[in-house]
């Protein structure tokens, strides 16, 4: 009975052993979307670390919080300052609130979500979301806030070392700016021919020609990425957005957010709120 007793409880050990802690059934939910109940868990784990502050920062950023996300980002960072992910994230919810704030505190936000990004690539050259976000700022932001083009095209070849995919995007994306749509649009099909298995890359492509007012090549590669993506919603919203923002087919627009906020979301996808918010401008 004594070996019994012990082998019973190595296995009840083991399973114990086994069995997902707090972290990782919050980091479950966050994958499924369901920040909040991700957040109800993370909030009674009584010793926070930089990874339960970095997942609860996130939640908040997905449920539109910015300002809750970088003051939970920066308790991140705080806890583990070498990790290029936290600080990607804090750039991001301090862009979020640049974005969304007045004329007065934007260009302090801005200038944050400047540096951040560029101690994330500082932390992990080749971490390509944070090459991403920084070049997207360089490209967006004005001189006096740190952006411009030429620090924008720096950045691109450095993207072009690890996807050229990723390249032509980033290359269209400054013909964009420079206005040479013509050469925008053959960057954006050579980041489909490099990449013909990537959905988003129909969708940017897509986009673009809606963009363009080339409604109907819009279409079709809309409905190529469904083919190549059935259960993508991210396809369902990138669609109603080129729709409603083209101010056509409304009804269908509405009927494609309606799909969207009915499928299974990830983190991948556009916040429900968003969606909603898009829903609503097409009423």
């Amino acid at each position: 009975m004594g070996r019994l007793l012990l082998w019973l409880l190595s296995v009840g050990i083991g399973v114990a052993a086994g069995a997902p802690g707090p972290l990782e059934k919050a980091r479950a939910l966050y994958n499924r979307a369901e920040y909040e109940a991700a957040l109800e868990i993370l909030e009674q784990i009584p010793r926070k670390g930089a990874r339960e502050y970095l997942l609860m920062g996130q939640c908040h950023y997905m449920q539109g919080d910015a300002k809750k996300a970088s003051e939970t980002f920066q308790k991140a960072v705080d806890r583990d300052p070498g990790n290029a992910e936290n600080w990607l994230w804090l750039g991001r919810a301090y862009g979020r609130r640049a974005e969304t704030s007045s004329f007065v505190t934007a260009p302090s936000y801005a200038t944050k979500a400047r540096r951040y990004f560029e101690k994330a690539v500082e932390l992990d050259p080749n971490n390509p979301e944070a090459l991403s976000d920084l070049f997207e700022y360089y490209l967006e932001a004005p001189g006096v806030l740190g952006g411009g083009l030429d620090k924008a095209a720096k950045l691109a070849e450095r993207i072009g070392r690890n996807d050229p995919a990723e390249y032509h995007w980033a290359q269209s994306r400054l013909a964009e700016k420079r206005k040479e749509y013509h050469r925008a649009e053959e960057q954006l099909r050579r980041a489909v021919e490099l990449a013909p298995r990537q959905v988003g890359r129909l969708i940017d492509l897509a986009k673009f020609l809606a963009q363009t007012g080339r409604y109907e090549e819009s279409d079709e590669l809309f409905r190529k990425a469904r083919q190549l993506a059935p259960d993508a919603p991210k396809v369902l919203f990138a669609q109603a957005s080129a729709l409603i923002r083209a101010k056509r087919n409304l009804e269908v627009a509405r009927e494609l957010l309606k799909r969207y906020l009915a499928s299974p979301l990830t983190p991948d996808d556009p916040p429900r709120w968003e969606a909603e918010r898009l829903l609503k401008s097409a009423s």
